[in-house]
């Protein structure tokens, strides 16, 4: 009886332990480290215009908003915190940033930007005279989308009231953000019809990420997207769709590599590879935002991660 027992609550503590690593953030390890603040799409979570059940419940309260897709990158030893994308909800993630991980005068030292698609640049908008107002925030930008921001309103009021101040990415260029943290923005082939568009590389003293949150299809760019993911600890992908015919308008309008695809290439792979693989960017369409879809336990049995807020990630 007492064997019984005993087993009864080792299962116990597993189980909880596990419920715990899925609705909370990660210990934090190391100094240095990656923060999840938002897995969604451009348009977010609940979607405009949605009218699914999923979506309603949201639109209720009933189930918890997605923030769009961001990363914080954070190094308390440095005390300087900076963000990867400027998305619609920049309110609320920068108050993550501040609240639960660095809190500095400087609100964030600096925001690299991939490209020129609603949800990855117009949070900028915040920083302007009509909300924040602060000055000289350094915005990380390839040269396309820099003279985008400079040649159009109100983007370029941002910089000429130096609300914030561009500075200059060059491809596979290396950037010193701290003496334990590099980034290295490289392209990527997207639609690019006001700027290119880039994923980075993060590298720490121990540990690297790959952040690609928007690419066209892997075959279309000049690496392979597999050894690429064996050079790194943790690989955030676009994982905008799930699979083809998903929405109802031509997909070729829109294109991504939809997370089935991304699997066939890795299936081959160890469970180690696949384990470096987190999806992030989802669509509200795409069945792996929910917790109890089928298509996410059999994604997670093979070894492959799902994007969570608040998730950490040593560096």
């Amino acid at each position: 009886m007492k064997k019984i027992l005993f087993l009864f609550v080792v299962l116990l503590c597993i189980s909880c332990h596990r419920l715990q690593k899925e609705t909370s953030s990660d210990p934090i390890q190391s100094n240095q480290y990656l923060t999840v603040l938002g897995i969604a799409q451009d348009g977010g979570f609940p979607h405009i215009g949605c009218q699914k059940t999923f979506c309603t419940q949201h639109y209720q309260g009933k189930l918890p908003s997605q923030k769009v897709v961001s990363l914080g990158l954070v190094d308390l030893s440095a005390k300087k915190k900076f963000l990867f994308e400027a998305t619609p909800d920049i309110t609320t993630q920068l108050d993550d940033l501040e609240r639960n991980h660095l809190k500095t005068n400087t609100i964030i030292d600096g925001v690299f930007l991939t490209h020129a698609h609603i949800g990855h640049y117009t949070g900028l908008m915040y920083f302007g005279r009509e909300a924040l107002g602060k000055k000289n925030i350094p915005v990380y930008a390839m040269p396309k989308m820099k003279s985008f921001l400079e040649s159009n309103g109100p983007w370029s009021q941002l910089i000429a009231l130096k609300n914030i101040a561009l500075q200059e990415l060059k491809n596979d260029r290396t950037i010193q953000v701290s003496n334990a943290l590099k980034v290295i923005p490289f392209l990527v082939p997207h639609r690019d019809e006001f700027s290119e568009t880039v994923g980075y590389k993060i590298q720490g003293k121990k540990k690297t990420a790959l952040f690609i949150p928007d690419i066209n299809k892997w075959h279309l760019w000049g690496k392979n997207i597999v050894e690429e993911v064996k050079k790194v600890d943790y690989a955030f992908l676009d994982a905008t769709f799930f699979k083809d015919g998903e929405i109802n308008r031509p997909m070729s309008e829109v294109p991504h590599p939809f997370i089935e695809e991304t699997m066939t290439l890795f299936k081959n792979e160890s469970e180690e590879t696949k384990n470096k693989v987190i999806f992030i960017h989802f669509n509200h369409s795409n069945p792996v935002m929910q917790s109890n879809a089928s298509e996410r336990k059999a994604l997670e049995k093979q070894g492959f991660r799902v994007a969570k807020e608040g998730q950490i990630f040593d560096l």
